[in-house]
């Protein structure tokens, strides 16, 4: 039985699925994200499906529900008004969609125009002045989006998730006129959120560009955790390089009303 629906998924998307490419990647017509797969890449044909957030949490959300404190979610809502651009960083199922929706929801309320970019249907925006781009296989790539995006006079470029070597472009575009930003990446801290976007250009360029990403991502926010667990562990600015030693200058957020700060894992320093 599970060998078919992923086949029937498979005839449903156009993709062939064998021996020879055992994967189907898909959505489905409702939203859902489908992941199946067939041997020789597992002992037997399993997926998985994935359903898209119904519900757009807010900042105040994230409050009420214990996830942030309210002095971080004013510095993300002031972030977002500031034209910051911020990278929302955390491992599988930590929540980073979701509190990418809410800080698109801050997004919705200015007069900008917005350029969406995801390769699977998760991002919500309900921006007046709304284009959303999505890749396609085989068709279009998330680097052939960003640069076709740039075309578009966007004021911002939020995308879905960076995962590989359309880092160094959406950094190019957020650091040159497109300001104000938001994408995800898989990672527990700030420094390595870095790290990763390091990882990720460094599959078309041999010398990373440091300089560029210290200077582009203005805000990491770092999500921990599962369900009833989840928080966020980390909220730091990255204000530069060092100038002797070249590494990365992460500056922790410190709130206002207590001068509490939130370090990398999760407690008040």
């Amino acid at each position: 039985m599970t060998e078919r629906i992923v086949r029937l998924v498979a005839h449903h998307v156009g993709a062939e699925v064998h021996e020879a490419a055992p994967r189907v990647s898909a959505e489905l017509p409702t939203g859902e994200r489908f992941e199946g797969l067939l041997p020789p890449v597992v002992t037997a044909p399993s997926f998985a499906i994935r359903k898209p957030a119904v519900v757009v949490f807010t900042l105040d959300d994230y409050v009420a529900a214990g996830i942030m404190a309210e002095g971080q979610a004013a510095y993300l809502r002031q972030a977002v008004a500031d034209r910051k651009n911020i990278l929302v960083a955390g491992g599988t199922s930590t929540g980073k969609t979701t509190l990418v929706n809410a800080l698109l929801a801050e997004v919705a309320k200015t007069d900008d125009r917005i350029v969406l970019i995801e390769d699977t249907r998760e991002l919500q925006c309900r921006a007046l002045n709304l284009v959303s781009l999505r890749t396609r296989d085989g068709v279009v790539t998330l680097s052939e989006l960003v640069r076709s995006a740039l075309r578009l006079r966007p004021d911002r470029i939020p995308i879905g998730e960076v995962r590989g070597p359309e880092a160094l472009d959406l950094l190019k575009a957020w650091g040159t006129g497109h300001p104000g930003g938001v994408g995800t990446l898989h990672a527990g801290t700030a420094i390595g959120a870095l790290h990763r976007m390091e990882q990720m250009i460094q599959e078309i360029v041999v010398i990373v560009p440091r300089a560029l990403i210290a200077e582009t991502i203005d805000v990491i926010a770092v999500l921990s955790g599962r369900g009833d667990a989840r928080r966020l562990s980390e909220l730091a600015e990255i204000d530069g390089l060092d100038p002797v030693t070249g590494a990365y200058r992460i500056r922790p957020v410190i709130l206002p009303s207590s001068r509490t700060s939130f370090s990398a894992n999760g407690e008040p320093s």
